[in-house]
């Protein structure tokens, strides 16, 4: 995980604007993921070529499979036919879970199970056996050859059977589409009509064996309720007999009782006498008021009924009208007094006595009519009281009654039912018809349904391309090392200066390590200067030098009394450079023009623009570890600057491992430790490139400090840098690296600015930020990065502006090489 730094001084601003303003864009996600198929790019091609070879593979071994459909429709519709009850008009939609139902039931085991033992698919090779193709072949080689029992066989086939078979909804329809997927075209046919009629069975013995269930418990039910209804109707009889209760009449839900009847009959009757009393009262009444305002001198009112009718009124009542009329006239002719009108008025007084005496014999008959009237009245009544009376205890009985003749009566209610249910069932036996009805009988298809090339192949590229996905992913995770300028500039927030191409096999830091035999080979002229015997660092820690100086001049008295021909001193260092087998050291000036020697160009005027902030004549070049290539950049970055006409002096700061002075002056005699020493001029020290003019002054190699910290840290180290700042216009050392040893951190009082120089591809960046966070005195100083030693072709999969910018199709248009 990258560890996030501090800005140094000289970016801070920048990086800060970067930091504050930039986001992730859409442009920056493509560029990512461009960035990242263009690295990966090997791993993608390999897996998913893989993979579609094995699809391939798969395709061409692999027999061809056939698919068969048989469509099967859901109607209920038929089994109206068989309804007793009044069917409403139209069809009644069937529910959806109704269809899905049928649809789990046709993928059951049992239907299943039923067609593998109809077709005897347990003894077919297909679906028993391993397999053809590439995949059965593999099953083959893990599976056993041992007989299978029957049962075990059949449950083989029956789960390649159902592998093979499918069913489907047909939309939102009631068609259901039974496939089956076969090695055989006939065979599959065969095998989706056999499912359909399978399921139609299957219906039928359902419907079947329920009908026979429930006809059988309907059996002993109906057995049951006629053994209950005939206890109830005992129960009931035997009531009425115990509480004397006789039925006369009424309907079967209402029976009516003998005590009802006769209470009914003696209130009509009682009614009836009642009405012929009131009515003789009436006539009674009627004649005796018409006897009481009885006039003696008119005739008698006769206006009741029985009068009307009497002949014996009616004629004395016409004689008495005759007589008066008479009387009348005789009594206006003759007088009032005339004895004739006497006589006529006597007989009339007769008549009406006679028609009063008629009246009283008929209102005598009147009394009588009453009077028998009133008392059958009253008799009726009082046979009707005891009928009631009678009545009321029957009632009190009849209560147990009605709750016997309940049950009775819904025991005969179930016992009608279930008899209707089971003759029903009984007749439904017999009807051979389901819901379902084969629409669309499997053919034999023409086609093979699989494997399909374009769908194989899709999927194949598909998991390729998965799983190089993931590959990627994993490669991209555990690398954790610098390969672009953008990685260097995001993990330790400085600048990326240049991104070096590797020179070749035997360059830079390798020749550095072993020597210029490297470089040139075994039969090379020139051979590395075998070290004088070193004395071991444990014995110089308990010399007791306290002071840099005293170390300087013990180390140098010692190389003395070694080697006597020191002197003149100036003789004993070779004074001119000789590249002439170490072409590397010195590339930007053989090859100004190329690739390589642009890139200590951008070096170059990143310490000169940096100039304006601070000044950058001295230039310290370090690295993380040893063999980065820190002095092959501290060489050809002094060599360009002197080239182009400047005064630079290269120094080799790397005391313990000087090894630009083993590739530069292998016999040098003397070097930096003398002049720091006094004992050597620095005019008598430095070595000469005559080419650029560039000065170098080598290291002590033939011996090795262990203070070299203190040396670089000492006062007369920094009295020589001023006294060269002067003199020079740059002043390039190569410095240890950072993590074996704690000098560079030593050099910061006399270096203006450090150049970081990171191998691409190798130098993890956890330990880039782990030592430059150790050191942030050095980190402030820090002028850039350099990744060196870049494989430029594979930068390309990194950054692709960098295949560009190194191919001669554009850089050569400004004159460069390669």
């Amino acid at each position: 995980m990258d560890v996030p730094l501090n800005f140094n001084r000289q970016n801070s601003a920048r990086f800060e604007r970067e930091v504050s303003v930039d986001s992730v864009t859409v442009s920056d996600l493509v560029e990512q993921l461009s960035g990242f198929v263009r690295r990966q790019f090997p791993i993608f091609v390999f897996i998913t070529s893989c993979c579609l070879a094995l699809g391939l593979v798969y395709l061409f071994t692999t027999p061809p499979s056939f698919t068969s459909h048989a469509m099967l429709l859901i109607d209920s519709s038929k089994l109206r036919v068989l309804q007793q009850q009044q069917a409403p008009i139209g069809d009644i939609p069937i529910d959806t879970s109704y269809v899905e139902t049928q649809v789990e039931i046709l993928k059951s085991e049992n239907i299943g199970l039923s067609v593998v033992k109809d077709l005897k698919l347990a003894e077919d090779s297909e679906f028993v056996g391993s397999g053809s193709g590439l995949i059965g072949w593999i099953k083959g080689l893990f599976s056993s050859f041992n007989v299978q029992p029957e049962t075990k066989s059949d449950r083989v086939a029956l789960g390649s059977f159902l592998a093979k078979r499918s069913v489907t909804r047909v939309a939102r329809t009631y068609v259901l589409d039974i496939g089956f997927t076969s090695l055989n075209a006939a065979r599959s046919a065969d095998i989706a009509n056999a499912i359909a009629d399978a399921y139609i069975v299957d219906q039928l013995q359902s419907k079947y064996q329920a009908t026979r269930r429930a006809s059988s418990w309907l059996q002993d039910r109906i057995k049951e309720l006629r053994q209950q209804a005939s206890d109830a109707d005992r129960a009931v009889l035997d009531y009425k007999q115990k509480n004397n209760i006789v039925s006369v009449g009424g309907s079967s839900d209402n029976p009516r009782l003998l005590g009802e009847q006769q209470i009914e009959e003696m209130n009509t009757q009682l009614g009836t006498a009642r009405a012929a009393a009131e009515e003789a009262k009436a006539r009674l009444e009627r004649i005796d008021s018409v006897l009481k305002k009885d006039d003696a001198k008119d005739v008698p009112d006769a206006t009741v009924t029985d009068t009307l009718h009497s002949e014996v009124i009616n004629r004395l009542r016409n004689n008495y009208l005759d007589l008066a009329a008479k009387e009348s006239i005789w009594s206006q002719r003759y007088g009032a007094n005339h004895l004739a009108a006497v006589n006529l008025r006597t007989q009339m007084t007769e008549i009406r006595r006679s028609i009063l005496d008629e009246l009283g014999r008929i209102a005598q008959g009147y009394k009588s009519d009453y009077e028998i009237a009133k008392s059958r009245a009253d008799g009726l009544e009082k046979n009707l009281e005891a009928l009631v009376a009678s009545s009321q205890v029957i009632n009190r009985d009849r209560l147990g009654l009605s709750d016997l003749e309940s049950t009775a009566k819904v025991y005969h209610t179930l016992y009608d039912s279930f008899l209707q249910r089971y003759m029903e069932a009984i007749q439904q036996e017999s009807f051979p018809i389901t819901e379902a009805r084969v629409i669309s009988a499997a053919a034999p298809p023409e086609r093979k349904s699989g494997p399909l090339t374009l769908p194989v192949l899709g999927i194949a590229g598909f998991i390729g391309i998965m799983l190089s996905f993931g590959a990627a992913v994993l490669r991209e995770a555990i690398d954790q090392v610098f390969r672009t300028s953008r990685q260097v500039e995001s993990a330790l927030q400085v600048n990326c200066l240049a991104v070096l191409p590797r020179l070749g096999p035997a360059t830079g830091s390798t020749w550095l390590a072993n020597g210029p035999a490297a470089w040139l080979g075994s039969g090379s002229s020139i051979v590395r200067s075998k070290p004088v015997a070193e004395k071991p660092e444990r014995e110089l820690e308990n010399a007791g030098l306290s002071k840099v100086s005293d170390l300087i001049t013990s180390v140098l008295s010692r190389e003395a009394t070694k080697n006597a021909s020191i002197a003149p001193r100036h003789a004993a260092i070779n004074k001119r450079l000789d590249f002439t087998n170490r072409p590397f050291l010195r590339q930007v000036v053989d090859e100004p023009l190329s690739g390589f020697a642009e890139a200590f160009r951008s070096i170059k005027i990143a310490a000169d623009i940096g100039g304006s902030n601070r000044n950058h004549k001295v230039i310290g070049i370090t690295s993380t570890i040893p063999g980065e290539g820190k002095s092959t950049v501290a060489a050809n970055l002094a060599e360009l600057i002197a080239h182009s006409g400047k005064k630079v002096i290269l120094l080799d700061g790397d005391l313990r491992n000087p090894t630009l002075t083993r590739a530069m002056m292998p016999d040098s005699k003397a070097g930096i430790l003398e002049v720091l020493n006094g004992t050597m001029t620095l005019d008598d020290a430095v070595c000469l490139d005559e080419q650029t003019g560039l000065n170098f002054v080598p290291g002590p190699l033939k011996s090795r400090l262990v203070h070299t910290n203190e040396v670089l840290a000492s006062d007369s180290l920094k009295s020589l840098i001023d006294d060269l700042r002067q003199k020079y216009d740059y002043i390039i050392i190569d410095l240890p690296p950072l993590a074996p040893v704690v000098d560079v951190r030593a050099t910061t009082k006399i270096v203006d600015s450090y150049i970081y120089v990171v191998e691409w591809g190798q130098t993890r960046k956890n330990l880039v930020q782990s030592q430059l966070l150790a050191a942030p005195e050095l980190y402030d100083l820090l002028l850039g990065v350099v990744l060196n030693k870049a494989d430029i072709r594979v930068m390309g999969r990194y950054e692709d502006y960098y295949g560009s910018y190194y191919d001669k199709k554009y850089y050569g248009r400004y004159g460069y090489s390669g």
